[in-house]
């Protein structure tokens, strides 16, 4: 690796640049016309504008990002976070084009999307989970069936979901009924996905979060708790 485009903008950017300045990498800046005179613009090596200014026209698509690699012989793509980093056919289109992608694989990428998928793959490897269903939850008879078995109160969370969009709790089988298909139909709307899944509500949950780092040849660390 040794040219690396970046393909996010603002203080993703910065961080990126000044991490493979560290490691004498060059460094590629994409931007849209919004961002032209951005300072990651001025502080990467090149720069290349990909699109206008919506996100839609820029960093959002795969093809311009990619074109913009192949023009300057970037041999890596960085996605930081956000934007294209969580979507795997982007990475895929990577690998189809022989352009490292930094970060996880497709296939590790489609599984931790998939919330049901993770937990599942999380108890095969002898991880704690939360007591609930075992994968996605197809009618409501099924969800009230679970809830019984795992005690109320529960929440009801999209299987493709992320910001707090498809989620509802139940404190009984009423705000189960009730909240079950409303739950569903928010996770249509902004996922395109309505899978839901169950599990145990913990109340007064802390989030500890604790960030793990592959090389992809077998090496990992983790970098602490946050």
């Amino acid at each position: 690796m040794q040219k690396v485009l970046i393909a996010n903008r603002g203080e993703i950017a910065l961080r990126i640049i000044r991490a493979c300045m560290e490691l004498g990498l060059t460094t590629i800046a994409v931007h849209s016309e919004a961002d032209e005179d951005s300072l990651h613009v001025w502080l990467a090596d090149q720069s290349v504008r990909i699109g206008g200014p919506k996100s839609s026209e820029s960093y959002l698509d795969p093809r311009r990002i990619i074109s913009a690699a192949v023009i300057t012989g970037a041999d890596a793509i960085h996605p930081g976070y956000g934007f294209l980093a969580e979507n795997a056919d982007f990475a895929e289109i990577c690998e189809a084009h022989n352009i490292i992608f930094v970060g996880p694989t497709p296939e590790q990428i489609r599984a931790m999307g998939d919330k049901a998928e993770a937990k599942r793959l999380m108890r095969e490897a002898g991880v704690p989970v939360i007591p609930g269903s075992d994968g996605v939850v197809e009618d409501l008879d099924e969800a009230i069936k679970i809830a019984k078995d795992i005690g109320y109160p529960v929440m009801i969370k999209a299987t493709a979901g992320g910001g707090g969009k498809g989620m509802r709790t139940a404190n009984n089988e009423a705000e189960l009924i009730k909240n079950f298909e409303m739950a569903r139909s928010e996770a249509q709307a902004a996922f395109g996905n309505p899978g839901v899944y169950i599990e145990k509500l913990i109340v007064n949950p802390r989030h500890i979060e604790v960030q793990l780092l592959g090389d992809g040849k077998g090496n990992v660390i983790h970098l602490g708790e946050r």
